[in-house]
């Protein structure tokens, strides 16, 4: 049972993560750059700090838990300034190829990479016991993320220039494949960034909100990398100008803020739902694929929504949906061992 309710609330994050890309549809006359910084002050600095004090023990501070171990804080912010650049990318990727094949490849990159190198740098031997079914388990959720890839060249190749920019305004299949693969790899730098702040978790804190002060440290490192370049385009593109229209202060704000605190939601359901999984179990080092796989099937149902797969032929919809059930079966996958 406990398995199930840690299962639910990640998926509930991440169905929060999966959404947090609608809102930019109501920001208005602020270019990209604007919009992804002051999003960002939500997403990688307000929320995360408020999530962080929940660990907070009766009694101690948020600087105290830091100082703990400052090598470990300041390695999480490490790792948190390479997954800003996956979280750049990963934009991007949606603004070349849409929300459901850009988010399926980053994402699908992002889990393998992000659940086997900690197993790795731990020693596992990932071809026996406990590492062959955590080896198992991420290749069903990439074979099904690949299965996605496909039934999305499928769209691609049905499409005429003319469909693919009402569905995408600026389509790039090969750049958005690019730009989708170096941010799946880099955005896995999270996980190692999580891994590296375990020492952060503190005698007393709530274990459920545990990890959160090492969540905040990688956040932090990624803004440090995505308001630099934000603030490069600005320079570059004059759009500075974007910040003073007063007029759009409140509806802009307001957007990027539920944008912010949606993306957020994954990672504080992530600290949450994992306390549910026995410490040192399959299922709690498959946690991060299970978190990637959920993006992945909820991105696609927002871009069925979004009509990004509207007009398909029923051979593409079947591939699409075959790829969903595989990603659904490598989230019991791992229960099947729990034990291991």
């Amino acid at each position: 049972m406990e398995i199930l309710i840690g299962l639910l609330i990640i998926a509930v994050g991440s169905f929060c993560q999966s959404s947090s890309y609608v809102p930019i549809n109501r920001v208005r006359d602020w270019s990209w750059e604007s919009f992804w910084l002051v999003q960002g002050i939500f997403a990688w600095l307000i929320f995360p700090l408020l999530g962080a004090l929940l660990a907070v023990p009766s009694g101690s501070s948020l600087a105290a838990i830091l100082a703990t171990d400052p090598s470990a804080a300041l390695k999480a912010a490490g790792y948190g300034v390479l997954w800003g650049i996956g979280g750049l990318t990963f934009g991007l990727s949606m603004r070349y190829l849409g929300v459901a094949l850009g988010q399926s490849i980053a994402l699908g990159t992002c889990a393998g990479f992000g659940t086997l190198l900690p197993a790795l740098f731990k020693g596992e031997n990932l071809f026996s016991g406990a590492g062959l079914i955590l080896l198992l388990g991420v290749c069903i959720t990439l074979a099904g993320i690949a299965v996605i890839g496909y039934a999305g060249s499928l769209r691609a190749a049905n499409m005429s220039e003319e469909q693919k920019r009402a569905a995408v305004k600026d389509f790039a299949l090969t750049k958005g494949l690019v730009v989708a693969l170096l941010s799946g790899v880099m955005s896995a730098c999270f996980n190692l960034g999580l891994e590296a702040g375990a020492p952060l978790v503190v005698a007393g804190a709530n274990p459920l909100f545990a990890s959160l002060p090492a969540t905040l440290m990688v956040t932090l490192g990624g803004f440090a990398t995505n308001a630099a370049y934000c603030l490069w385009q600005n320079s570059r593109n004059g759009s500075f100008a974007d910040y003073g229209k007063r007029s759009l202060w409140l509806n802009n704000i307001v957007f990027c803020a539920l944008a912010g605190g949606l993306w957020y939601s994954q990672f504080f359901g992530f600290s949450i739902g994992k306390g549910f999984f026995a410490e040192g179990s399959v299922l709690a080092a498959f946690a991060w694929c299970i978190l990637m796989a959920l993006n992945v099937t909820f991105s696609n149902v927002w871009g069925i929504l979004l009509r990004e797969w509207h007009g398909v032929s029923r051979k593409t919809v079947a591939v699409l949906v075959c790829g969903l059930a595989l990603l659904i079966f490598s989230l019991v996958f791992p229960n099947l061992f729990q034990n291991i």
